[in-house]
């Protein structure tokens, strides 16, 4: 029989959202919390809510939230009884399970050997192929046959290290970068080849299991819209799947933690075509990013069954069964009309308004989704209250607050917004909105994409799979012209407000001497705004329909064509942010006369992002090509492609590998050959 140990303080192996996230739930239990924190990370959110904090000297990961040893010597030196790995860094490396075992400390999560057992993606297929779980092999030597392909690092996930191949002439290179990225972010170049099926869905399935041989398949899930192989929009249970499929998919995940000797929480990851055929693609042995979805349809604290399972506790024979239906959208700093291109910089304000409610980037659920303690538990931690029911709504589990700096030494997701509805359309519809109406004050983010993914016919249809958001690019990333015009307005007229007593009464401006303003967009689109406010109201030049009913530093009213609609303003430096409840603009204040500027060479490339140069792909004097590769920049867990903007010859390169770049520094230059 298996022993039972209460923890009393937890160590959290990790930052961000998922630390705040697995404190939250000590708190309801009453288990002491200690953090861990790297340097940019002092002031963090989940520092200050730990109960005590360790400093891991450094600010990049490979100096501090990867270091094993140092975190051990963390949990031991706080008097930490246990630690949670949470998600990424080291959550999924058997050796520091083991260095956390071999210290005396309880391990919130699998075996050492299950970790092991899954840790290599061939491996673990092979394993897999031996329970019958149907796998799709890995190509050893792959023909025009087998095109397209994916490239997979068999260490890593998280998108890193993965390239779809189309062109057998592209597989040497495409395997060398592959191997450069998978060895710098999983210390193995192992990688490998299988089919790329473009419409396929990534369908994966929730798993639970204790030490005394019970295994839970809690649920499916749907990660198709995903971007880079990262995910960006997940939801419970997965829509559309026949019950046979449905039964068979969670068939092969008991199986798949069946053979390894699975304990703890995990996900069975699956490949989904279209005929219905799936095969297994990995386990993740850690809690995913996007469990609040299955949380929201069974009512259940997986943390606080991960914890119950590593106390050694028993579940009970069967999960809850499912209650409605959730999405989660994933909130990143970063640019979708600009190939994905992270964003930094300081975060003025998040806020997500709900109905009675307004969550500010605290973390925690305040509606009924945040499982009050009146709901009765079992044995092991499972919640069987309404959790998820019809009033659990909205839920942020978030990372940062307002004030807080994005670096680029960690992953670009500031949030997850996940909504519950007894229906999926309902769910979507919920949860667009509340994105839609959330003041999001900074670097630029995948708002309004996801806003509009939600709103996608094929998305509400179900026409999901991982092709989705390329295939839909233009259209979810298409600039809203009327919208700047209308936002570029309420902004002119609250600088204005914010410049004199009142408005309109007051003021003197004459006819022949109409204000003049200038804003550019992040597209960088410009816009110009010229009006004239007299005791007769508001005369918009380009907008002659145009009324004002009222105007403040931070708040104005338009009517147009009978329609009122208000504006809310914020401006920080030369930032401007206007705010509707149909979504946010952010623009640049400009000076009213363009200010000379300095001539930058056409064939000049400028870092588009603060990073550190991770490889260089051509020398001086090579020519090269429109759209070859030059260097690779790293920037928030994600490598990004310089390529030459003509073709030319490379005259100049100043990157080297491992140099710190700040946005706009020059790394080369390319000149055409008639210059050279």
């Amino acid at each position: 029989m298996t022993s039972t140990t209460l923890i009393g303080n937890l160590l959290v192996a990790n930052r961000g959202e998922i630390a705040r996230r697995v404190f939250r739930t000590c708190r309801e239990l009453g288990i002491a919390t200690t953090a861990v924190h790297s340097d940019p990370d002092a002031d963090a959110p989940h520092v200050r809510e730990a109960d005590a904090a360790v400093r891991l000297p450094g600010a990049a990961p490979a100096d501090t939230y990867l270091r094993a040893e140092a975190i051990v010597r963390a949990a031991l030196a706080a008097g930490a009884d246990a630690v949670h790995p949470g998600y990424g860094f080291l959550s999924e490396d058997a050796g520091f399970a083991q260095a956390v075992l071999d210290a005396g400390l309880l391990w919130v999560g699998p075996p050492p050997a299950a970790i092991a057992a899954m840790g290599s993606k061939t491996a673990a297929k092979r394993l897999m192929a031996e329970a019958g779980v149907p796998v799709l092999g890995a190509l050893t030597s792959p023909g025009e046959a087998d095109l397209p392909l994916l490239v997979k690092a068999a260490a890593g996930g998280g998108g890193r290290g993965m390239r779809v191949v189309r062109s057998l002439a592209d597989l040497p290179g495409e395997l060398a970068a592959a191997r450069a990225e998978a060895a710098k972010a999983f210390g193995s170049d192992e990688v490998f080849c299988e089919r790329y099926l473009p419409a396929g869905r990534h369908v994966e399935v929730q798993l639970l299991a204790d030490a005394h041989g019970t295994v839970w398949a809690v649920g499916d899930r749907d990660c198709s819209l995903q971007r880079r192989h990262q995910k960006v929009i997940e939801e419970a249970p997965a829509p559309g799947l026949p019950a046979d499929v449905r039964a068979e998919l969670h068939e092969a995940a008991v199986s798949a933690a069946r053979a390894i000797g699975y304990v703890g929480a995990g996900t069975a990851e699956f490949l989904l075509a279209e005929d219905g055929r799936f095969w297994f693609l990995e386990m993740n042995t850690r809690l995913q990013v996007e469990h609040p979805v299955t949380e929201a349809v069974t009512g259940l604290d997986l943390v606080a069954l991960q914890l119950a399972v590593a106390e050694g506790r028993q579940l009970p024979p069967e999960p809850p069964a499912l209650r409605g239906h959730a999405i989660e959208a994933r909130l990143y700093a970063e640019d979708p009309a600009k190939d994905w291109q992270p964003a930094t910089g300081t975060l003025h304000c998040l806020e997500l308004t709900v109905p009675h409610q307004e969550f500010t980037g605290a973390g925690a659920r305040t509606d009924a989704g945040s499982r009050p303690d009146t709901g009765s538990r079992t044995d092991a931690g499972a919640r069987t209250d309404a959790g998820a029911g019809p009033d659990a709504g909205l839920r942020l589990d978030c990372g940062v607050e307002a004030g807080n700096e994005i670096t680029p030494h960690y992953d670009a997701m500031l949030a997850k917004v996940i909504a519950w509805a007894p229906t999926r359309a309902a769910a979507a519809r919920r949860l667009a909105d509340a994105l839609a109406r959330a003041r999001i004050h900074g670097p630029a983010t995948n708002r309004e994409l996801l806003v509009r993914a939600l709103r996608h016919p094929a998305f509400l249809d179900g026409r999901l799979h991982t092709g989705f958001l390329a295939e839909h690019g233009a259209e979810l990333t298409a600039p809203d012209t009327g919208g700047v015009e209308r936002a570029a307005l309420a902004a002119a007229l609250a600088d204005a407000a914010a410049r004199r007593t009142a408005l309109p009464s007051g003021w003197r401006n004459l006819p022949s001497q109409p204000q003049l303003k200038r804003y550019r967009a992040d597209d960088g689109a410009e816009c110009e705004v010229r009006y004239r406010l007299t005791r007769a109201g508001l005369q918009a030049e380009d907008h002659p329909d145009v009324e004002l009913v009222e105007a403040g530093p931070d708040r104005v009213v338009l009517r147009e064509g009978g329609l009122r609609r208000t504006y809310r303003v914020a401006r920080h430096g030369d930032r401007v942010y206007v705010d509707t409840p149909a979504g946010g603009t952010a623009l640049t204040a400009l000076p009213r006369f363009p200010e000379p500027t300095v001539e930058t060479d056409p064939g000049a490339l400028l870092a588009p992002m603060p990073g550190t140069v991770v490889r260089v792909t051509a020398e001086v004097g090579d020519a090269v090509t429109a759209g070859q590769p030059l260097l690779v920049l790293e920037a928030m867990k994600m490598e990004h492609r310089v390529t030459a903007p003509a073709d030319g010859v490379l005259v100049e390169l100043r990157a080297t590998p491992g140099r710190q770049v700040e946005l706009g520094t020059l790394l080369a230059v390319v000149k055409s050959t008639q210059e050279v």
